[in-house]
């Protein structure tokens, strides 16, 4: 029960933390002008497992899926927009999983960040298909990171 009314959502972010802004957001050393866009907070620990990648995050919140219910709206999309209005970055990682509704989701994010002085790269698609970040080890991980290519709309 204390962990609950301890942990909260990094209004920055959408980590799970219990200080405001969360570590990540709150150190200095991070690249604030580079930022992966993950679906869940626990994503955030998978990727940092890794240790290679130095920005910041965004948490979705989830990803598209119309069958679902699931619309742009019902993500934190237009937090990421506001985010990016506040402190300029200069590339979106967007490290969601290698399904339909995760693909669907990295295009419609591309889309939507067109015409921004910023690049939108997704992470190499080393992790199985239909599958989540959480089951990659660290290894996959760091690769599919340093793989990550350029998100261009509709391609």
């Amino acid at each position: 029960m204390q962990a609950r009314e301890r942990i909260r959502a990094c209004p920055v972010c959408g980590a799970l933390t219990e200080q405001t802004p969360c570590a990540i957001c709150a150190d200095p050393r991070r690249d604030a002008s580079l930022i992966c866009v993950v679906e869940r907070a626990v994503d955030i620990l998978s990727i940092e497992k890794a240790g290679s990648f130095r920005g910041r995050y965004h948490v979705l919140g989830g990803k598209l899926s119309p069958l679902n219910g699931v619309e742009p709206e019902d993500l934190k999309i237009a937090e990421l927009e506001q985010r990016l209005a506040a402190e300029p970055a200069r590339e979106i990682v967007v490290a969601l999983p290698s399904d339909v509704e995760g693909d669907a989701t990295s295009y419609y994010l591309a889309r939507r960040l067109a015409g921004r002085a910023v690049r939108v790269t997704r992470i190499a698609h080393g992790l199985p298909a239909g599958s989540g970040i959480e089951f990659a080890d660290e290894l996959t991980l760091s690769r599919a990171l340093e793989g990550r290519r350029d998100l261009e709309p509709g391609s």
